[in-house]
């Protein structure tokens, strides 16, 4: 999902959206869904929360205002068993599940089954959003402090408040697993396990592919990590792979298609052009390669896997034919999901 906004504006010739797209469907299919507005107290770290709304027995949509994002953004929970009668004593393990590049807080209840997993009904779980392209991590200047508002304002907030326990693990789609990588080796002990599907682990690897995403979708990217070569120090201290070290100790898991047709593609799939940084990469890769996007993926991942075993890490890793899409996401989720119980303490 970290180029799926620019996928779709290639295609349709505007970007559209996917959190106005999501909301507007969920709110279509709910018959009466409770909202609660709250004036919220200003928390220390910067965070209150504006209003919830409950779109089903299980189900909870939080608005928060972030001093870190400056702006509102939306938490999805989904609530584990008895959560709405609990007690201030009461806390339950937490997943966090990170979206890919649009942001969009309910992308994991549309593209997998977590709802529905029965083991998941002892968790309470996490998903954020994130401004469009926020790539998990504090901009320069007036840019959102991704990393902040995640790290910073959320766990707390979710702790004080909705009986999140400090038993974590972390889990995300694309962009989404390098979060998830990334906020694990930089907050050692913060999490349990982390898995990434589809994630670009090695951004300094092709790092004009990120500022060429960056232009395509009318952001800044050099205030992203600045300039590659003239701050390649800052670049380095947000890429996984370079982070390796410091992930040794979790078990992690690592998945990734290699942008050639796998298991879940049609089998007459052709490729699409997106932006020219990505573009021109198509000779590097094998002749049948038809999502580059997938392509740069599995090759990062690859990369990283390569490190971590080298490091005598815990990793586990399915690195497969496939493409940059949903059905390899909830597939590789469900193959990831032992490692993620067992760090969350839930039985299987």
């Amino acid at each position: 999902m970290l180029f799926d906004t620019v996928r779709r504006r290639c295609i349709h010739g505007a970007m559209i959206s996917a959190v106005t797209v999501a909301v507007a469907v969920v709110s279509a299919c709910t018959s009466s869904p409770t909202v609660v507005e709250r004036p919220g107290a200003d928390h220390d770290g910067g965070i209150e929360v504006i209003a919830q709304e409950r779109l089903d027995e299980r189900t909870v949509d939080l608005t928060v205002r972030s001093k870190a994002l400056a702006q509102d953004t939306a938490v999805r929970l989904l609530t584990p068993t008895g959560w709405h009668d609990r007690t201030p004593e009461r806390t339950w393990p937490v997943l966090y599940l990170l979206p890919g590049g649009d942001g969009d807080h309910t992308s994991w209840t549309t593209d997998t089954d977590i709802a529905g997993v029965a083991q998941l009904r002892d968790a309470l779980i996490v998903i954020p959003g994130m401004p469009m392209f926020g790539f998990y991590s504090d901009w320069d200047a007036d840019g959102p402090r991704v990393e902040s508002f995640h790290l910073d304002e959320m766990i707390p907030l979710l702790e004080r408040d909705f009986g999140a326990s400090r038993k974590r693990a972390i889990a995300g789609i694309s962009q989404g697993g390098y979060g998830a990588l990334k906020y694990a080796a930089l907050r050692p002990g913060v999490f349990g396990a982390a898995a990434s599907y589809s994630g670009w682990l090695h951004p300094l690897r092709q790092p004009e592919v990120v500022l060429g995403a960056a232009a395509f979708l009318g952001v800044d990217g050099f205030a992203l990590w600045g300039d590659p070569v003239r701050d390649r120090t800052r670049w380095a201290a947000n890429d996984p792979y370079l982070l390796a070290d410091k992930l040794v100790g979790i078990p992690l898991y690592l998945s990734s298609g290699d942008g050639t047709i796998g298991e879940f593609d049609p089998p007459n799939l052709l490729r699409e052009p997106l932006f020219p940084e990505i573009d021109r990469l198509a000779a590097d890769f094998p002749a049948g390669t038809v999502d580059l996007t997938e392509a740069v993926m599995g090759e990062s991942t690859r990369l990283v896997a390569d490190r971590l075993q080298a490091s005598n890490a815990t990793v586990t890793t399915h690195l497969t034919p496939g493409t940059h899409s949903p059905p390899y996401w909830h597939d590789n989720f469900h193959r990831s999901l032992p490692i993620l119980l067992e760090a969350l303490g839930i039985r299987r």
